[in-house]
Order: C-alpha cells, then structure tokens, then sequence
C-alpha cells in the first residue's frame, strides 16, 4: 500500500493532496476560498464521495452548456472566414505529405484514440489505479471524464452539422458523422489528461513528472494532427475539440481538489460515518476507535475478517488507502 504522510500535528493525510511541491487544498483566491468552504460544509452533511460524483454530474450539464455556446460562436466565426480560412490551405499542406507508408501509420495511431482504442487505454489505467490504491475516487473521475467528453462531442456535432473534408482528400477508411469538433482529439484530450494527473499525484520526482506531462501531451497533440493529416477533420474542429477538452478537464481537476478539501477539513468519504471537526475529534456518530483515519477513501475490496495485530478493539476492516 502507498505510505502515508503526516502534517504537523502528526496526523495522516491522502499523499493525494499534493503535485509537487503544489498544496491542491490550498486556494489562492477568495471565491475559490469561499467556494471550498460551502462544498466542504455541503461534504460534512451528505459526504464528500457522493457530493463528488453529484459536482461532476452538474459539471456535464455545464460543460455541454459550454460546448452550445461556443458552437454558436465558432458557427459565427465560420461565417466569416475568420478561423475558417485557415482550413483548406492546411489540409493542402497536409496532403503533400502523404505517402502509403506515412497513411498506414498514422491511421493506427489515430484509431488508438478511438471508439475502440481509447475505452481500452482508459479501463487498463482504471484497472491500475483502483488495485493499487484500492478508492473509487479514479473510478469516480475517469467515468465522468469520458461521459462529459462523450456528451459534449454529441451535443457539438448535433449543434453544428458541419461537413466533413471531401472523401477525396481523405484517406480511408472514411468517416461521415458531423466533423465539429474532432471527437477522437476530444477524447484524447480528456481521459488522457485525467490519466496524466492522477499519475503526477503519486509521482514525487520532477523528472518523472515532466516525462508524464511531455508524454500525455505530445499524443494529445498528435492525435489531433493525425485527423487533419488524413483529411477527417478541418484544423478548427481540431482546435476546438483541445479548447473544450481542456476546459472540462479543469472542471473535473477543480471537483477533485474540493474533494481534496473537504477530507482535510474533516469530511468523510461517505456521510455514513459520521464527520470530524478539523483536528480528527468525531462531531457525531461513532466513537474515537469507529473513525477511520483522516484522508482515507472507501476501500474497493472486501474488508479483512477479523482486527489484526495491535488494533486494540478497532472495527474488524482494516486501514485503507488514502484518497487518490
């Protein structure tokens, strides 16, 4: 199991809680200070787990409201050849570089991010995650990502209906469903920068981090590049599809963080157990030797049969990891 680190008042916090040398409960701002403070408030009522999943869910709505308005947007741009006009000087330029060998190899690299590929990449990840740290917490956030990326590539190519790059220019096999925005970059975008930073929790040298980040970056960027190369997409879905990526992303690193928050300042993972003022003492529900440690999530397997050695009397499950 990972180990866990103690604060200065000796007591056990989710290594989770830190990128680097970056406090992730700590919020810079007063609205994100007021806003931890009313989430924080809202975890000790109903449990912090549950509220997770429940800001996420809003955070979908949200983000397919996100991806309506700034369809209108780029519909209005499009109008106008502002961005537009970039397009087919691009894909132009795309296609001088074509050869058979370069057109096989970058259709298999853009179809690991696709309908098939990337549901594979995402379950190997969350299989890894949740073994090894034993939370529902990469679960909770893996599966929202990929919904919101799912939801809001739906809602972009219904809104907009723009067509595809004509079939010949385009290397098959082809595609025909609406072109904005690309929802293999889209997705790229999202779960594999959910991976990289559920990675970079646990990841405590900086070489190792900048590898993380340098790795998840470059095949989110080729992704994208591989769609206009082979005449699937116009160069503005694909940047659109990074914009929204991004922007859902942070929504769904910012829920983590109140999560994150709400744990430190005493919340449990589920209401169930009762809450805890800041210093561990219990406020309500069971007993000192009933609480779990601060910072631990709800453990995925079966708990053990009996209290090991030198549990003095505690519950028959065992420590569990801290929230991931």
């Amino acid at each position: 199991m990972d180990t866990e680190h103690a604060d200065p008042t000796g007591r056990r916090e989710a290594p989770d809680r830190h990128l680097g040398d970056v406090d992730l409960t700590t919020w810079r701002t007063k609205a994100g200070r007021v806003g931890a403070d009313r989430w924080t408030e809202l975890g000790h009522r109903w449990g912090a787990l549950p509220l997770l999943v429940v800001t996420l869910v809003i955070g979908m709505g949200v983000a397919v409201l996100g991806t309506w308005a700034a369809s209108g947007v780029y519909d209005a741009v499009r109008e106008g050849d502002d961005v537009a006009v970039l397009d087919r000087p691009v894909l132009d330029w795309m296609l001088t570089l074509r050869s058979p060998a370069a057109d096989t190899l970058v259709t298999w690299w853009t179809d690991i991010a696709g309908t098939i590929g990337m549901p594979i990449v995402a379950l190997g990840f969350l299989v890894g995650f949740t073994v090894q740290r034993r939370a529902w917490t990469p679960l909770v956030l893996l599966v929202a990502a990929s919904g919101g990326s799912l939801l809001m590539t739906i809602a972009g190519k219904d809104l907009i209906g723009r067509a595809r790059p004509p079939l010949s220019d385009a290397v098959p096999p082809y595609e025909h469903s609406p072109s904005f925005p690309s929802g293999h970059t889209l997705n790229a975008t999202v779960i594999v920068g959910t991976i990289v930073y559920l990675l970079l929790l646990r990841q405590s040298s900086t070489v190792a981090r900048v590898w993380t980040i340098a790795v998840g970056t470059a095949f989110v960027l080729s992704v994208g590049v591989s769609r206009v190369f082979l005449g699937h997409h116009w160069l503005t879905d694909v940047l659109a599809a990074w914009a929204l990526g991004l922007a859902w992303l942070a929504l769904v690193v910012t829920a983590h963080r109140l999560y994150l928050t709400a744990l430190r300042r005493g919340a449990r993972p589920t209401q169930g157990r009762g809450r805890r003022s800041p210093d561990g003492r219990p406020l309500d529900g069971p007993g000192p030797q009933d609480a779990a440690p601060d910072g631990h999530d709800d453990p995925v397997g079966p708990a053990p049969d009996g209290p090991g050695p030198g549990s003095r009397g505690r519950p028959p499950y065992g420590p569990v990891s801290h929230d991931r």
